[in-house]
């Protein structure tokens, strides 16, 4: 859904949140004084006060309720957050940009046969556990594209995931909208100039730990970690949506293409 402005909107009602470092915690005071402080079940909106950490902890754990999140900056990493001023929040709220993201579903199955699934709003990725690279096989789709990759770790990230740790390890930077996952290795030692891929949005991954015993593996999506595990589905979950909102001029899409050149 392509960004759109939220004028016809009403954010009279805010619910702020704020991370534990001490700038966020002096804006969460200033602003609370000065714009009340709405109880979740009654808020318009959520301002998310810190870094993009703080951003992906409360879009997570806010995902039921179908409200808007409006980051500022007032912590490290801060990608998915505005610039921040105590003044005009309302006017602001109404001029943003929207932008609707969807997560990966991470279905993990451990070494005894449990599953485990989590929501990744960045990226789900596989790590080795010990000093042994990991061994993966790769399935797209049920078809299999690569017999055996050994490697540190290998994950699929979403676009607005992009410009994380995919793109620490090399990964390509995707547009917010485009209807594609990255699919991105750590540290490949075979095959040694495999860079990855793109994947399309509704493509079915699934990542077959090779010897999870002799080598074993972890898996996480965002912060939920799997360790031990045999093997991991991933797929975009359609069911649930995020709706961030940004000052214009400095949505995810400028901001995603404005980082390919810095």
């Amino acid at each position: 859904m392509p960004e759109g402005g939220a004028a016809a909107r009403c954010f009279e009602r805010i619910s702020f949140r704020a991370s534990e470092a001490p700038a966020a915690r002096r804006a969460f005071r200033a602003l609370t004084e000065r714009y009340g402080q709405a109880p979740l079940e009654e808020a318009d909106v959520i301002v998310a006060l810190g870094g993009d950490g703080l951003m992906l902890q409360t879009l997570h754990e806010t995902e039921g309720l179908n409200l808007p999140v409006y980051g500022m900056h007032r912590g490290t990493v801060g990608f998915l957050m505005n610039d921040y001023s105590p003044d005009g929040l309302i006017a602001r709220l109404r001029r943003a940009e929207s932008a609707r993201i969807n997560p990966l579903r991470m279905t993990a199955v451990d070494l005894s046969g449990r599953a485990h699934e989590a929501l990744a709003i960045n990226e789900v990725a596989l790590f080795r556990q010990r000093h042994q690279a990991a061994k993966v096989r790769i399935l797209i789709d049920g078809q299999e594209r690569l017999a055996e990759l050994v490697c540190d770790g290998v994950m699929v990230a979403t676009p607005a995931g992009s410009t994380a740790y995919n793109y620490s390890a090399h990964g390509p930077i995707l547009p917010i909208h485009a209807d594609v996952l990255a699919l991105t290795p750590v540290s490949a030692f075979r095959p040694r100039r495999w860079r990855g891929a793109i994947l399309p949005k509704a493509a079915q991954v699934t990542l077959e730990v090779i010897e999870p015993g002799r080598r074993p593996v972890s898996a996480t999506a965002d912060n939920a970690e799997v360790r031990d595990v045999a093997r991991v589905h991933v797929r975009i979950e359609p069911a649930v949506t995020h709706e961030l909102l940004f000052d214009p001029g400095h949505g995810l899409e400028e901001r995603l293409i404005r980082e390919q050149f810095a």
